[in-house]
């Protein structure tokens, strides 16, 4: 996770102050610009050369354990925006390696366990399931733990496979303040999530799956069927559901495997309930991802206004350019194809002038 968000563990900010403010802008924009630089770099230059060359250009390629080795610990089945985030901090921290659903496109093989088990299927047939995701995929990365959507939705089977796995559930104060976050993201990352897989396959997967999310919360097949990706959420129907799967959560997970959290409680519950009191931090309690910066996140990932002014070209022209250059190159290089040095010098003719 970008240790630029973890400064939200060792900075005393006073709530609504404006250095909080200033923090909050600073997260969003660095997180979502560091998220857009991802993509341009993993699906546009690297998978490009990794197909003609076979030569890796950033080394994460994950070092998958055997099988049958690694084991979900800690599952947080806590619905989204609900301190997720900060908690998936802490659980790193404390020396459990947590998946959190805003670095799921990091992880690709995990990314695809999930559309082609859960989010592709319901897609095609029209209605949100939950299916059967593959959580050895998840352990054999070196995960521990998860927090947040969609791993939050599926505590009965993985407590029938993990007996022994722990569960945090985390809650907001009441359900309309949850409801009031949830509908701010969903508002904020939907757009920009739609635009962007117009043109990049991984997040493309990442509205696929916000279709799923909001089918599954809403209780509505309506947002899998219409031709566009919706973001109205239902008050009542999403309340409801927030509610009824904490209630659902407390009656089915023993009373021993299961924390509820807050934020708010601190290093002392959390760190008493995983039994490492032994090296419990003294430092705040990481807090991070909130509202404000996750508009900020989404507004600076896409980053197409300013992207055009600088360029002259829109983010899929520009792609598309620099894609054909590095392919041309690597062919020409490659002597597969020498008549690419006309195409070339026509690209590049046509860069110089942006």
């Amino acid at each position: 996770m970008p240790k630029f968000m973890e400064l939200g563990s060792t900075l005393h900010l006073e709530p609504g102050s404006w250095q909080e403010a200033i923090f909050d802008i600073c997260i969003g924009v660095v997180t979502g610009a560091g998220h857009f630089l991802y993509y341009l770099q993993h699906w546009f230059v690297a998978k490009p050369v990794y197909a003609l060359t076979g030569i890796r250009l950033f080394d994460d390629k994950p070092q998958l354990l055997k099988e049958g080795e690694g084991e979900l610990k800690v599952v947080g089945v806590g619905f989204g925006r609900t301190g997720t985030y900060s908690l998936a901090l802490a659980l790193d921290e404390l020396g459990f390696p947590t998946l959190h659903t805003q670095h799921l496109y990091e992880n690709e093989d995990i990314f695809e366990m999930w559309v082609d088990s859960v989010f592709q299927p319901s897609l095609d047939k029209g209605h949100a399931e939950l299916g059967f995701p593959d959580w050895d995929v998840i352990a054999q990365h070196g995960y521990q733990a998860t927090m947040d959507f969609p791993t939050a939705l599926y505590y009965e089977q993985i407590l029938q496979k993990y007996p022994n796995c722990k569960f945090i559930l985390t809650t907001r104060q009441d359900s309309e303040t949850w409801f009031r976050s949830w509908d701010n993201l969903a508002k904020s990352i939907t757009t920009p999530a739609n635009v962007a897989g117009s043109f990049i396959s991984g997040v493309q997967r990442y509205s696929i799956y916000l279709r799923w999310l909001y089918g599954v919360v809403n209780k509505d097949d309506g947002f899998l069927t219409s031709k566009e990706p919706r973001d109205n959420q239902n008050h009542d129907v999403a309340i409801k559901s927030y509610e009824s799967h904490n209630a659902r959560v407390r009656q089915l997970i023993p009373s021993d495997q299961l924390l509820e959290f807050s934020v708010k409680d601190g290093w002392a519950p959390l760190c008493i309930f995983l039994q490492v009191t032994d090296k419990c931090p003294t430092t705040p309690f990481p807090k991070t991802n909130s509202a404000r910066s996750v508009q900020v996140q989404s507004a600076s990932s896409t980053l197409v206004p300013a992207f055009r002014r600088a360029t002259g070209m829109t983010v899929v022209e520009w792609v598309h350019l620099q894609t054909n250059l590095i392919q041309n190159r690597l062919r020409k290089s490659m002597r597969l194809d020498p008549k690419l040095a006309v195409d070339e010098e026509l690209d590049l003719q046509v860069l110089k002038h942006c």
